[in-house]
């Protein structure tokens, strides 16, 4: 007798990647890069406005521009441990 080969049951743990994987990573690191520029570049027109406005040529601008980059390297940094 030919025993017949067992049909094999999809197994639920197995998720099925039909490039959603791809998808949902570029979504997730283009996000991070746009909160990034935002970030950076709110604190930095912040930065110009109120050296304007008190007349502290570039020394609020730098930094508020360099606030800007920590807390968007925060950010990265945080969602890096996140997503781990």
């Amino acid at each position: 007798m030919v025993k017949m080969e067992e049909q094999q049951q999809p197994d639920p743990k197995k998720k099925e990647s039909k490039g959603t994987d791809g998808l949902s990573a570029y979504s997730r690191y283009s996000t991070i890069a746009i909160q990034m520029v935002v970030i950076i570049l709110i604190t930095s027109l912040g930065g110009v406005k109120l050296d304007q406005r008190f007349g502290t040529d570039p020394v609020l601008t730098v930094i508020l521009s360099l606030l800007g980059v920590t807390a968007a390297l925060w950010l990265v940094i945080k969602e890096a441990i996140r997503n781990k």
